[in-house]
């Protein structure tokens, strides 16, 4: 009879199992989303003249600063018919570099 209650598991057997499962199926619930989509590309400068290009001298220099930053031989030509390079009469002129 000795050797018939050793293949039966006891409670204290059966709880540690059970809890050992729970652990195993609560660890695969955690993790981040693997399927998120990387932050869309921001557009070429030349895709359009940004309205803050004609609405302030920072704005326009930025412009000019992403026009000189992006690879020349990547960009399509834009058209400036509709730019009118701001003027300030109360800001300092930016240093030129």
């Amino acid at each position: 009879m000795a050797a018939g209650l050793m293949n039966k598991p006891t409670a204290s057997t059966l709880r540690a199992g059970l809890a050992g499962i729970a652990v195993l199926a609560l660890a695969g619930c955690g993790g981040g989303d693997s399927n998120s989509l990387p932050p869309p590309m921001p557009p070429p400068p030349t895709a359009e003249v940004p309205a803050s290009a004609s609405a302030s001298p920072a704005g326009w220099i930025a412009y000019l600063e992403a026009l000189v930053a992006a690879p020349a031989d990547a960009l399509e030509p834009v058209s400036v018919d509709q730019v009118t390079p701001p003027v300030s009469e109360t800001t300092e002129p930016e240093p030129v570099s």
